[in-house]
């Protein structure tokens, strides 16, 4: 069994309705593996899960915790500056917080940040040197053996 892999990212919400409602809006749909106290999305590969922040917390075993959000950013990668705009301009427009409007950046790429409606990070990038496969997966580059 392979161990460096993640197969379920969980973010903790304070409105699971809310939260549910924003990823609507940004065009996910919900799994019909979806209950009352969460909701799953499908990505490629793995899933999202939003989860209330209280139950969230129980479930891990620390009920009362208090739970933050934004110390982990979640990353999109897309084939072109254009896509990341478009991809920027949809999480506002569906009522995402504009954290840095997309622009070139020192490492050679381009890239902006938003967070959704509970803090959680979002970056939307384009890296040159990183090609996503038809299938918009990533592969990290082999490294060039001397």
């Amino acid at each position: 069994m392979k161990q460096q892999r993640v197969t379920l990212i969980t973010l903790g919400v304070a409105d699971l309705a809310a939260a549910r409602s924003f990823y609507a809006r940004l065009g996910w749909t919900e799994h019909s593996e979806s209950q009352e106290t969460v909701a799953f999305f499908q990505m490629h590969g793995a899933a999202l899960a939003l989860f209330g922040m209280d139950d969230l917390a129980a479930d891990q075993g620390r009920a009362g915790a208090g739970l933050g959000a934004g110390a982990v950013t979640l990353a999109q990668n897309f084939n072109t500056t254009e896509e990341v705009d478009a991809a920027f301009a949809a999480a506002i427009a569906a009522g995402g917080t504009a954290l840095k409007a997309p622009e070139k950046v020192f490492w050679g790429g381009y890239s902006g940040y938003w967070a959704d409606p509970d803090g959680h990070v979002w970056e939307v990038a384009h890296n040159p040197f990183w090609p996503l496969a038809e299938d918009g997966s990533l592969t990290l580059p082999c490294p060039t053996l001397p």
